[in-house]
């Protein structure tokens, strides 16, 4: 008989529990960036703060979440990661009330800045429990799926914000929204079940390690330099429309685009990722990306604010999930919490960096040098990517 030369099953990968981790992914992340467009529109409408102000404050949940990942990846690793999930997701969900209750441009500060701690852990969390609940066979393509719901939810939710703002005009109204979701993706989360994790022997107790991936540096360093385009273009896009180009709705159709490309992006590069491809996955996006982001820049005219969107969909679809599947296969089994942690940490500094630096060149210089800042950014590390950082990841990846 051939049975010993047939080509070996693959285990299903979208099984019950999966399905609910990537559903509470989505809605945390939607929750969170519905109304991140409309925030420095608010900022600006109802406490007349100016573009530096404005970084400053839309800056402040990304400083917190910087301080308790680091933490939360070793707390994952080391106490129940179900229980862990629904305690920071909770806290997550209640923060929403804030935002409904802040009557004052400096208690709207504090309201951001403290949720950015729930935040932080919860998406280390979530992230964390999706790898345990995954199929080992299925792992990096059923890992870019996982990314590619927060991409999804960080391009759709900004356009449901825009639109619901533009038929509205009412801000609370979408802080209520929010504060919805995130309840559903608590709920999502509430049910999953998960696995006993083998306890791992001679661990040591406390190491840098247990915080941030040293090993992952480079990686790291990449990370930061593309979360710092996401952090300009996600917070600026709506208002530079509004006062820069007369645009309103089309904001809206610019995430929508973002949207379609990351979708098709996805679907189109899954059969890649499950054969291991992921550094040529990385290197497409990011100079895809990096091509969407200089044409941004240039602004020749209505087509090329629409076509941008596209190239950046296009590109994010490839290199956001092939990145996070990079960290993870870096990291042992008892430390996926941590490589989680790590990469979030990176792009979450990045994030800090492009809404300051977006800001503070808005203020001195104009919307059109904070777009440049950007364009450079990614330009930057896609060729760090290209001639470095690759051959980086396939010196240090661990096989299972």
């Amino acid at each position: 008989m051939n049975s010993e030369i047939s080509p070996r099953r693959l285990e299903p990968l979208w099984n019950r529990e999966y399905c609910k981790v990537m559903a509470g992914n989505f809605l945390l992340f939607f929750s969170f960036y519905l109304i991140t467009p409309i925030l420095p529109i608010y900022l600006d409408t109802e406490f007349a703060a100016d573009k530096d102000m404005i970084g400053f404050v839309l800056s402040g949940y990304v400083v917190a979440a910087l301080v308790v990942r680091p933490f939360s990846g070793f707390i994952v690793d080391s106490f129940d990661r179900k229980k862990v999930l629904m305690c920071c997701f909770f806290l997550f969900f209640i923060c929403f009330t804030g935002y409904i209750g802040a009557a004052s441009i400096l208690m709207f500060a504090l309201v951001r800045t403290v949720h950015g701690l729930p935040f932080g852990a919860t998406t280390v969390a979530n992230s964390t429990v999706a790898v345990d609940v995954l199929p080992s066979s299925r792992r990096d393509e059923g890992m870019g799926y996982y990314g590619l719901s927060n991409n999804l939810a960080m391009a759709t939710a900004p356009t449901v914000g825009i639109y619901v703002y533009s038929i509205t005009g009412n801000f609370r109204l979408l802080f209520w929204i929010s504060l919805a979701v995130a309840f559903l993706g608590f709920a999502a989360v509430s049910s999953i079940k998960t696995k006993e994790r083998l306890k791992v022997e001679n661990k040591p107790k406390i190491s840098l390690d247990h915080f941030f991936l040293s090993r992952e540096w480079l990686l790291a360093v990449n990370t930061v330099l593309f979360g710092l385009c996401w952090g300009v273009m996600s917070n600026y896009v709506a208002i530079y429309s509004k006062e820069k180009l007369g645009i309103t709705d089309g904001a809206g159709i610019f995430f929508a685009i973002i949207a379609a490309g990351l979708i098709f992006s996805r679907l189109a590069g899954a059969k890649s990722l499950r054969e291991g491809r992921l550094t040529e996955n990385a290197v497409q996006g990011a100079l895809l990306t990096a091509v969407g982001l200089t044409l941004f820049a240039l602004s020749p005219g209505i087509g090329a604010y629409y076509l941008a969107p596209l190239l950046l969909g296009l590109g994010n679809g490839r290199m956001y999930p092939a990145f996070l599947n990079m960290f993870i296969n870096m990291a042992r089994n008892d430390q996926r919490g941590t490589a989680n942690s790590t990469i979030l940490i990176s792009w979450d500094l990045g994030m800090g960096i492009g809404i300051l630096a977006g800001g503070l060149f808005a203020e001195w210089f104009g919307y059109a040098a904070a777009f440049w800042f950007t364009a450079a950014s990614q330009i930057a590390g896609a060729l760090l990517l290209s001639f470095f950082t690759r051959r980086f990841f396939v010196r240090r990846k661990l096989r299972d």
